[in-house]
């Protein structure tokens, strides 16, 4: 018996969109900003100008430019640099008046800056001290992207006035806020232009810029091409097909390049990254589902870069203990006994998985040794009064108080979506792995 001959649709290739590989830098939204001050300390001086240069695509799109009355004399030094004299900013707003003006011009744009570390220093600074919340943008330090972008011969040091001689920017620097803003923008650009050659190419690779990855290693990150940015489980292969590292993530494709791209300090996730000639996908529905298929798979090849993979004996799972009236407990081992539930990530989160089970399935929560016929003189702790507990202490045998281990792994046998939908009807909070130990074939 032949297929059928694949559709029109199945033979032309898939165009992939945007949100799939990621927001390229031709698209993302830089703030550019200067700011000019009576110091340079945050605590001891304060902001008497502000301007910033709104981009996208290389075109501006807005500028913000406002003097700043700093509540205090200017420094006849800061007023020969800047030229901004007390006369100027006297009749000047405040700067908790400007901050809402400017904080929503900044939006979520990335914030770029020359000397990073000082502009935002002092916005930071003013925000606390009139009450408003720092945003937490991605900041982007033009001299620490000089550093990428030029050589020594050609900008023997990165001031700003340096780089705009080397880049001919239209705007000369002069020390005030606005120009020295236009004047960064176009060296970001150019230099923008210039980093593209080492893989900075979309916004989630900005952040490789403050520490760089090796060549060797950041080549490698063409392996995120093909990921889709969906939640799911990743599996990093080495050179024989072996799994070297089992992760989840809510986005895979910015997790998977993020290994290349943000400078990863662990010795030991470096050498994974160096035998890594591969990495596979599972795409999964919730984050439920990743977590279930990630201890799974962790659980089944034992991958050398995982922790969880050094001491599998260690190995929580959930089980009903095997007396008249059974409660649930945890138990560690390799493998799990018939009709467990897990592997969980961690005794917590068994115990966690323990809480929600024993009111959805009707099993007791003390951990008392119970005889079969309860005892004349036996009395219900406040949990039966609560709804928590079925009482077999005072009850005896019912169908309450002796759940079959059946209807433990039944909820979760095969595919973990089930949990899943179980979960966000019945409860606040699930615990991040319910599987039971029998595989699905």
């Amino acid at each position: 018996m032949t297929s059928p001959p694949a559709s029109i649709e199945e033979l032309l290739p898939t165009q992939r969109s945007f949100e799939d590989i990621g927001e390229p830098l031709s698209q993302t939204t830089f703030v550019v900003v200067d700011l000019e001050t009576t110091g340079t300390s945050p605590g001891a001086a304060a902001i008497t100008e502000i301007g910033a240069v709104k981009t996208r695509g290389g075109e501006v799109i807005g500028e913000f430019q406002t003097l700043v009355d700093p509540g205090a004399p200017i420094p006849p030094m800061i007023v020969a640099l800047t030229g901004i004299t007390d006369v100027m900013v006297s009749a000047a707003p405040r700067i908790e008046a400007v901050l809402p003006a400017f904080l929503e011009f900044l939006g979520d744009a990335v914030l770029v800056a020359h000397n990073a570390p000082f502009d935002t220093g002092f916005l930071r600074a003013a925000c606390r001290a009139h009450g408003y919340r720092w945003p937490g943008n991605q900041v982007v330090d033009t001299v620490t992207l000089a550093r990428r972008a030029t050589t020594k011969e050609e900008a023997p040091n990165k001031k700003l006035s340096t780089l705009a001689r080397v880049f001919g920017t239209a705007v000369e620097p002069n020390h005030r806020a606005l120009e020295d803003a236009r004047a960064t923008s176009e060296i970001l650009h150019r230099m923008l232009e210039r980093v593209a050659a080492f893989g900075i190419t979309h916004r989630e690779d900005l952040e490789s810029l403050r520490n760089p990855m090796p060549e060797r290693i950041r080549k490698k990150s063409a392996m995120a091409a093909a990921v889709p940015s969906k939640p799911g489980v990743y599996t990093f292969r080495g050179p024989r097909g072996e799994r070297l590292y089992v992760g989840t993530s809510k986005n895979l494709r910015a997790r998977v390049k993020s290994y290349f791209t943000t400078g990863e300090q662990r010795r030991s996730v470096r050498d994974m990254l160096e035998l890594a000639v591969g990495v596979d996908t599972i795409v999964c529905a919730t984050e439920l589902e990743a977590n279930v298929r990630e201890v799974r798979l962790i659980a089944e090849h034992r991958p050398r870069y995982n922790r969880r993979s050094a001491r599998p004996e260690r190995t929580s799972w959930v089980r009903l203990t095997e007396e008249r009236y059974p409660r649930l407990s945890v138990t560690r081992g390799v493998e799990g006994p018939s009709g467990a539930l897990g592997p969980m990530r961690s005794a917590t989160d068994a115990r966690l998985a323990i809480e929600v089970l024993q009111g959805a399935i009707g099993v007791r929560t003390c951990t008392t040794r119970l005889p079969i016929t309860p005892r004349a003189s036996a009395r219900a702790c406040l949990l039966k009064d609560l709804g928590a507990c079925a009482a077999p202490c005072v009850r005896g045998p019912t169908r309450a108080t002796t759940p079959r281990p059946a209807r433990l792994a039944k909820p979760s046998r095969g595919t973990p979506r089930p949990w899943s939908r179980w979960s966000s009807a019945r409860l606040p909070i699930m615990p991040p792995a319910l599987t039971t130990s029998a595989r699905p074939s």
